[in-house]
């Protein structure tokens, strides 16, 4: 039996270290639990793995969620899965209310002048990334590039992952080959003992597969939603908006928080003005410096949008600020416990479904022509910071340049390509009075 008390710290030490975006975490909890603690045995790793894939949400959430319930049931889960979360969001909490305090500086603006550059790298080489490896096929292609187009165009992101994914099914009946399916995450073989649950071992009495806990855990989540949502209602609308925005968006997340950026920036850009372009930019450079999931960057969209909403009445923005960010956060990444808490033991009870494998592969192939379209808002407003028609600045451009080649040519961390930028920012608006 695993020690409650070493899997606690172990999920809260995840929660601080867990840097390095979905992949990173991944091979963090891999490397604990599977090679050096021998926790979880790889076949039922990579299991979890597989289908916490086919899920909208934070897989890397997800997989420690559902790793933490195969141990220790409903509360070995939420554990898990909330350790995993409340460091990162603490931390964007606190740099948010410095961004604001200190956005209108010289010093602090010159830092963002730099970074901004780095973010649009950042999302061209998530493009890229994703891209090399989902667009195997000349359908897929297709599909990417029309996603693009239509991102371009301003078709909502719902109707294209739905026409993605209706697309994939039709093509995995009568063309199989061009959505050849993938076999989710592969991990290597591992060596040593057995695992404490290995890959015959039984199934504990919480993980057996019964309608009856699907039901009751469903109603226990709805019960928590609606209750938070009549709590968001009693504060203002502009609460009660964001609950049911971040509630739509948190079930749209396939293909990870790259895929679903864009649709809150055009919510929370365009649509309800939490907050600017700019400002979005910032934030997502924020989350890519921090540990947990990247997709926390909606904490910081949050926080933002209560403060300068002033969502509480006039005097009040750092609490409206605060409960901004906590309802972002908990309505982002409460269907993510529904689906783990409630699906799990069905998913223990049986093996692959390939009937997913081809929706999911088109709707990949989508999500890679919606990051695309991400990084084409971004790169208008780090280009042309003033909005005007004419030649880009070609300092910005330069910068982006240089950080894509990083990225993608040297694999060189996130977290230093943004602190680099942002240090490169600060010295040429002191030497040269660049974006000034």
């Amino acid at each position: 039996m695993i020690p409650r008390r070493e899997a606690l710290a172990f999920w809260f030490r995840l929660g601080c270290i867990g840097f390095g975006g979905p992949a990173g975490q991944i091979a963090i909890l891999h490397d604990e639990l599977v090679d050096r603690r021998r926790w979880i045995s790889e076949g039922r790793f990579a299991h979890a793995l597989n289908y916490c894939m086919l899920l909208p949400g934070p897989e890397a959430q997800q997989l420690a969620t559902y790793l933490g319930w195969l141990m220790h049931g409903t509360w070995g889960g939420v554990a898990a899965g909330l350790l995993f979360i409340l460091p990162g969001m603490a931390l964007i909490v606190g740099l948010a209310w410095t961004y604001l305090i200190f956005a209108d500086t010289g010093w602090m603006a010159a830092v963002l002048s730099g970074v901004k550059p780095a973010v649009v790298a950042i999302v061209a080489a998530a493009a890229w990334r994703i891209g090399s490896r989902a667009l195997r096929t000349p359908l897929l292609a297709a599909i990417a590039a029309a996603s693009l187009a239509c991102g371009l165009a301003g078709v909502p992101f719902p109707m294209v992952i739905a026409a993605a994914a209706l697309l994939g099914y039709a093509a995995g009946r009568w063309w199989p080959a061009q959505v050849g399916a993938g076999a989710g995450h592969a991990t290597a073989a591992s060596a040593g003992p057995p695992a404490l649950i290995d890959d015959d071992t039984p199934l504990p009495a919480h993980a057996t597969s019964r309608s009856g806990g699907l039901w009751r855990v469903t109603a226990v989540v709805f019960s928590v939603w609606v209750i938070a949502l009549g709590a968001c209602i009693a504060l203002s609308t502009g609460f009660a908006q964001m609950g049911l925005f971040f509630t739509q968006a948190a079930l749209l997340t396939f293909g990870g928080a790259y895929a679903v950026l864009p649709y809150v920036y055009d919510a929370a850009v365009e649509r309800f003005q939490w907050l600017g372009a700019g400002q979005m930019m910032d934030g997502l450079a924020l989350g890519e410096t921090t540990p947990g999931p990247l997709i926390l960057v909606v904490t910081f969209v949050g926080f933002l949008g209560g403060w300068q909403q002033a969502m509480l009445g006039p005097g009040s923005e750092a609490a409206a600020a605060l409960v901004g960010a906590i309802v972002a956060t908990f309505f982002t990444f409460l269907p993510s416990f529904l689906f783990i808490l409630a699906g799990a033991p069905f998913v223990e009870a049986t093996r692959r479904q390939p009937a997913l494998a081809a929706p999911l592969a088109a709707i990949t192939a989508a999500v890679v022509g919606v990051i695309a379209d991400l990084g084409v808002n971004f790169a208008r407003h780090a280009f042309w910071p003033d909005g005007a028609a004419g030649n880009a600045n070609a300092i910005a451009v330069a910068m982006a340049l240089v950080a894509w080649v990083a990225l993608v040519r040297f694999r060189v961390s996130v977290p230093w390509i943004v602190l680099a930028a942002g240090l490169v920012g600060l010295a040429l608006s002191a030497v040269v009075g660049w974006n000034r």
